[in-house]
């Protein structure tokens, strides 16, 4: 800002007073020494989906903390689904990164998170706030395909941000009114993207899958542990740890 700028400010009223740095950006501008160092990198979820909790935990992955994010996830007007689980996701993760950064055990955390919708065409099917939104979600997904989209997005310690969208194709077979009704009655739909669940009596709905199942779950693995090797996060060390914890 120049010179002239910065006085007429000034003469306006306003405080020109420059942005105090985070102990997040300070640590990674510092090599880890003693404790920090003996600590290893950490993971911080920017989720309490006891899905995701569990489908890490397959990996060998444990976070260090959870730390989900209240958004507005209402779709933007016209919003695609692969813009709109990609920007909830940033989202998501850069308002965990912000809840960390001053954090003196997770300030260097890397930070993951996830959003998952069903789509048909272009309409976007989040999680139904009530059963007359579940049923028609059924209703709209009986007897024909969808997508089932997972925005992905891991922020590293140096806080650059990886971004990726995956995709699977599930087909329903046509339910019956008695179907629809018994799995409302069920209450499965509820906290469930698309008003199912692939690992629950949802699963006897889908007649083909294309792509990832874990991405119907809510997690897909495949990506996540591609995404977090790439970045160094040490995953392999962890599936090596619990092989020297399994007795003889």
């Amino acid at each position: 800002m120049s010179t002239s700028k910065i006085s007429a400010l000034g003469m306006l009223g306003f405080s020109i007073t420059p942005k105090r740095e985070t102990l997040r950006q300070t640590r990674a501008r510092t090599k880890p020494v003693g404790r920090r160092a003996e600590l290893g990198p950490r993971l911080v979820l920017a989720s309490a989906s006891p899905r995701r909790l569990t489908l890490l935990s397959q990996v060998g992955v444990e976070p260090d903390a959870l730390r989900p994010a209240s958004l507005d996830e209402t779709p933007k007007r016209a919003e695609m689904p692969r813009s709109y689980v990609s920007r909830l996701a940033r989202a998501k993760a850069e308002a965990a990164r912000d809840l960390i950064a001053n954090d003196k055990d997770l300030a260097e955390a890397y930070v993951l998170a996830a959003d998952t919708v069903v789509s048909h065409g272009r309409s976007i099917f989040g999680k139904p706030k009530n059963v007359e939104e579940a049923l028609a979600m059924l209703l709209r997904l009986s007897g024909r395909s969808h997508r089932v989209l997972t925005g992905l997005c891991i922020i590293t310690p140096d806080d650059r941000v990886r971004l990726k969208v995956v995709e699977t194709r599930v087909r329903f077979r046509r339910l019956s009114k008695q179907d629809m009704e018994s799995y409302l009655a069920s209450r499965e739909w509820r906290g469930k993207a698309g008003g199912y669940a692939i690992q629950g009596i949802g699963g006897c709905f889908v007649q083909k899958i294309s792509g990832s199942y874990t991405n119907v779950v809510g997690l897909p693995l495949t990506e996540v542990v591609g995404m977090l090797l790439g970045e160094g996060f040490p995953i392999h060390f962890n599936w090596l740890k619990a092989g020297e914890a399994e007795p003889e």
